[in-house]
């Protein structure tokens, strides 16, 4: 044998003994539709990140509750049987209730103060209650302002909310503030919703625009109020230990791959918004402009709900968010 041929046979034999290159794969699970921003978000993340990692890291994106139901997919990735999520934040908040703080009815006055509390010292106190948990925060992403629809009559005043079965996410602060209104809160997870009006279980339901077109609530209501109770947002988080685990390079490249598909749902969130009006008018949905009256009414129904929330979670922790909320 010659020399080369000997050198051959000895580099094939180390080649075979170490490890192959390893190659990560996670699976990310959301319950918003497919064709929802957030959705396409994750997409552009799962791209982004299979580029900067040279296909040694890869994300298959299931959303439209392919993996379950958003309280399954929060217990799931808590449990480590699933490496990431992005959810509904009021579904994390049985598990992280501290997020109630930036859950407070009439809250927010628009988009850009929401981001700036969430983006600023909130988010890294959020974090670190996260991090409690098992959970690693990569993003807050738009979900919106929160409206009324119901199959039963308009929603002008709080007399017409009096007494409408109203699904609710599971999430104490909003439960409260829509029993504080006079409707009867229920919660449930998203996925019954749809049947849940379809039979009459409920008489309507709160989601922001974009969700209540990409569903199709508009086959089963009727009457929609443009009340804009809550900003809500979309949480992305992963599973700690999973996170941990990658090497340091990988994590940041999950990290920025992530930083910018929630900077383009942002921004494709407020178009988004316009269109998703323009289509529940088109297919039929009697809407109602809520009056300033109405929307003061509304303010000062829920009012105690904040020393609710101070109950529950701290009212250091709620002072905190309160303080960074007021700054302009």
């Amino acid at each position: 044998m010659t020399t080369i041929a000997r050198l051959l046979v000895v580099a094939a034999a180390i080649a075979f003994s170490l490890p192959a290159h390893a190659q990560t794969k996670w699976r990310l699970a959301g319950n918003f539709a497919t064709e929802h921003s957030s959705s396409v978000a994750m997409n552009q993340f799962r791209d982004e990140l299979a580029k900067a990692s040279g296909g040694a890291l890869t994300v298959d994106v299931f959303p439209a509750m392919q993996l379950g139901g958003a309280q399954e997919n929060v217990q799931n990735v808590r449990a480590g049987t699933l490496q990431m999520i992005w959810v509904g934040m009021a579904f994390l908040s049985r598990t992280v209730p501290e997020l109630e703080a930036i859950s407070l009815p009439f809250q927010f006055d628009s988009r850009e103060q929401a981001f700036k509390v969430v983006d600023g010292p909130v988010g890294k106190l959020l974090d670190a209650k996260l991090g409690e948990k098992g959970l690693i925060d990569l993003g807050f992403m738009e979900l919106g302002g929160r409206q009324v629809t119901n199959s039963k009559r308009p929603i002008k005043s709080l007399e017409d909310l009096k007494g409408l079965k109203i699904r609710m996410q599971p999430n104490e602060t909003h439960l409260a503030t829509f029993r504080a209104l006079g409707a009867n809160a229920v919660a449930m997870d998203i996925k019954e919703l749809y049947s849940a009006m379809q039979q009459g279980v409920v008489d309507g339901q709160e989601n922001p625009f974009s969700v209540i077109n990409a569903s199709r609530y508009f086959e089963v209501q009727k009457y929609i109020s443009n009340t804009g109770h809550f900003f809500d947002f979309i949480n992305v988080v992963a599973n700690r230990k999973s996170f941990e685990a990658l090497p340091a390079a990988q994590q940041k490249m999950v990290k920025d791959s992530m930083a910018k598909a929630v900077a383009w749902q942002r921004t494709r969130a407020t178009a988004e918004e316009t269109e998703s009006i323009a289509e529940i008018k088109k297919r039929g949905m009697v809407w109602d402009e809520v009056s300033p009256q109405f929307r003061d009414q509304m303010r000062k129904a829920s009012a105690g709900i904040v020393d609710d929330v101070k109950k529950r979670i701290g009212a250091d922790f709620v002072n905190k968010v309160i303080a960074e909320t007021a700054k302009k």
